[in-house]
């Protein structure tokens, strides 16, 4: 009998081709996790950022606040809503805080002093999504000889 041209299947030709789709199986997974990691530290520097951010805008409501104690007297009585008009700041609401306490050092004749507690929040978004971000610094300040 003669062969027209129709070889006989060759045995384990199926399986280079079960092979071949985990390889390519094996890579796309790989390609995905690294695509994942690559988003996540992405998020990660941008979230750190945006947290250094609301840090200096609270910190900047402190510096708002020594000011006016200091250097003004004052102390309001109500929280003075700042919104920085920087342009690493710009859509911070900074919202500061203060209490003044009096002190006196010495008898007579005794000498006043006072203590201004400050507190500044500062907020970034909505609370509950992602973009939101909020800092809050708090320092003691006083105008004692």
């Amino acid at each position: 009998m003669r062969s027209h041209g129709i070889s006989a299947p060759r045995a384990g030709g199926g399986f280079a081709l079960i092979a071949a789709i985990f390889v390519i199986l094996v890579l796309a997974a790989l390609a995905m996790f690294a695509v994942r990691i690559g988003a996540t530290q992405q998020q990660t520097a941008a979230f750190a950022l945006l947290n250094a951010r609301a840090r200096l805008a609270a910190d900047s409501g402190i510096e708002f606040g020594t000011n006016q104690a200091l250097v003004h007297g004052s102390c309001p009585a109500a929280a003075t809503t700042l919104n920085p008009g920087a342009a690493g700041l710009k859509g911070f609401t900074v919202v500061v805080t203060c209490t003044v306490t009096n002190h006196q050092i010495g008898a007579a004749p005794p000498t006043t002093y006072h203590a201004y507690a400050l507190t500044s929040v500062a907020q970034l978004g909505t609370y509950g999504t992602s973009g939101y971000v909020a800092r809050t610094a708090i320092r003691t300040v006083n105008d004692a000889p």
